[in-house]
């Protein structure tokens, strides 16, 4: 069971992505619907609408302790966001997950989003990868493993059970990023 949570953003195109690579969906909007779940998506979208909710649903200190208890979890672009550590210019709630400093929007405004083949370690081949408003990660600790980078900077991170991705996985056809967090949920 594969929790995406449904509180803003890309939650109907991750639910089909979590089905379409061999996992149960479920979406998350109170503390209840995370029980029993084997792994979690936080989805892109305004990380700022999506903390502000996750807080007033009571759901950032329950999302800090299982993903802290080893839920694997993967945040894409605004997901990315959240699981930092901390965040330039903005003041918003982060889940600290991710030793990492990320700065908001910063590979540009909507006008300003790209797609790009994205060369991943590990993978034979590249994957398209869709930047929309995308963060840049600053810096990390130099145990946050950098999987794959665009122009010099990552852009797909992990440290043992938790993965973030500056792009949006959910929109393309490609399933081995969501592959991925299943796989560690297994």
């Amino acid at each position: 069971m594969v929790g995406v949570l449904a509180l803003q953003g890309d939650v109907r195109e991750h639910v089909r992505m979590v089905a379409a690579s061999g996992g149960i969906p479920r979406e998350i909007r109170t503390p209840a619907d995370m029980e029993g779940i084997d792994a979690l998506i936080i989805p892109g979208g305004e990380s700022t609408t999506i903390g502000r909710l996750a807080t007033l649903y009571g759901l950032v200190d329950p999302l800090r302790s299982r993903i802290s208890d080893g839920l694997p979890t993967l945040g894409t672009c605004a997901g990315m966001i959240l699981l930092a550590s901390a965040v330039t210019g903005g003041d918003q709630p982060l889940l600290g997950a991710l030793d990492m400093v990320v700065e908001r929007n910063a590979f540009g405004r909507q006008n300003e989003s790209f797609e790009c083949d994205l060369a991943v370690d590990g993978w034979e081949d590249t994957f398209p990868a869709v930047f929309i408003r995308a963060p840049v990660v600053d810096s990390t600790a130099p145990d946050i493993e950098v999987l794959a980078s665009h122009d010099g900077r990552p852009v797909l991170v992990r440290k043992d059970h938790v993965m973030a991705c500056a792009f949006h996985p959910e929109l393309t056809g490609d399933h081995r990023v969501h592959r991925m967090l299943i796989d560690l949920a297994v």
